[in-house]
C-alpha cells in the first residue's frame, strides 16, 4: 500500500517540528446548524483536520455532515470509525484504527477484514493507525464497546512498548486517546515516552479542555492534538486551541532559526584560520 499525501503531510510536519490541530466531530452530537457555526469559526481560526466519527454513531447524519463540510471547507475530513459500517467515500481519508492497547480480535483485525474490500474500492486515503486507549479516570464508551481494558495512566513504559510493537508491525500513526469525556488528559510522561519510542506521527486526544493541557501535550511530543467535547460545550474554545498551536509552531520555528544561526556562527569560527 503506497503512502498517501495525508500521511506525507503529517510526516513532513513532524520532521519540521510543526504541530497540527484536529477537531473530532461526533455525528450523534452535531446537527447542520452546529456544523455551519463550527465551519465559520474554522475559517477564522485555522484547523488542520476534521475527524468524523464516534464510538456509537447512532444517527444517520454522518453522510450528510461530511457532504456539508466538503461543500464549504477545504479542511481534510478523516473518518474516525469504530465499525466497518461507518465508512463513507465522501471523506478524504480514514484513520484505519487497530486497537493495539486491547486484546479484542474484532478491533485488532476483525472489522478490518470486513472493511478491506470496501476500502480497496474506495478513493479514501488509508492511514493505518495504532489506537491506544488510556485510563483517564472513568470508563469511556470506547473501552466499554470494545470490551478492552485501557492502558494504566501511570505506566508510560507499557504505552511506549505497545507503540513500538505497532510501529514494527507497520502502522503509520500512533493515537493516544483518553476517550470522550475523559476526566484528565493523557499524561505528558506517557506522551513523552511514546514519542521517544517511535518515529511515526503521534496523535493525542481526550481531556484536552484547557490551553495549559494543550501546551503540555505539544511540549511532550504530540504531533496532532484532538479536541471535541469542549468545543461542543464552548465553540469559542476552538479559537484558543488554534492560537495555541500556531503560537507553538511560530516559537519553534524561531527557535530553529536561532539554533541554525548559532550553529553557522560556531562553524564559521571553527573554520577561520588562525594567524
Amino acid at each position: 500500500m503506497r503512502l498517501t499525501s495525508l500521511h506525507d503531510t503529517l510526516s513532513h510536519r513532524r520532521a519540521h517540528g510543526q504541530k497540527s490541530l484536529a477537531v473530532l466531530l461526533d455525528p450523534d452530537n452535531l446537527d447542520e446548524a452546529g456544523c455551519r457555526h463550527l465551519l465559520d469559526l474554522s475559517e477564522q481560526h485555522a484547523v488542520d483536520f476534521f475527524f468524523m466519527g464516534g464510538s456509537l454513531v447512532l444517527s444517520s447524519r454522518q453522510a450528510a455532515l461530511i457532504r456539508f463540510i466538503k461543500s464549504r471547507s477545504a479542511v481534510p475530513v478523516l473518518l474516525f470509525p469504530s465499525h466497518s459500517l461507518h465508512l463513507d467515500d465522501q471523506a478524504d481519508g480514514i484513520l484505519l484504527l487497530s486497537l493495539i492497547s486491547g486484546r479484542n480480535p474484532d478491533f485488532l483485525i476483525g472489522q478490518h477484514v470486513i472493511a478491506a474490500p470496501l476500502l480497496r474500492q474506495s478513493n479514501l486515503q488509508i492511514l493505518p493507525t495504532g489506537y491506544m486507549l488510556v485510563d483517564t479516570g472513568r470508563q469511556t464508551t470506547a473501552s466499554y464497546i470494545s470490551g478492552t481494558t485501557p492502558l494504566p495512566h501511570d505506566k508510560p513504559a507499557i504505552a511506549a512498548c505497545t507503540a513500538m510493537a505497532g510501529e514494527q508491525l507497520g502502522l503509520r500513526l500512533m493515537y493516544l486517546d483518553g476517550g470522550s469525556g475523559a476526566m484528565y488528559p493523557v499524561s505528558p510522561a506517557m506522551i513523552r515516552a511514546v514519542r521517544q519510542a517511535v518515529d511515526v506521527p503521534l496523535v493525542v486526544g481526550g481531556g484536552i479542555n484547557t490551553v495549559d493541557k494543550a501546551r503540555a501535550a505539544l511540549q511532550a511530543g504530540a504531533d496532532v492534538i484532538v479536541i471535541g467535547n469542549q468545543i461542543e460545550k464552548e465553540p469559542s474554545f476552538l479559537a484558543d486551541m488554534s492560537r495555541t498551536v500556531r503560537q507553538f509552531n511560530q516559537d519553534h520555528g524561531l527557535a530553529r532559526i536561532l539554533t541554525d544561526s548559532t550553529d553557522f556562527v560556531d562553524d564559521s569560527v571553527r573554520s577561520t584560520p588562525k594567524l
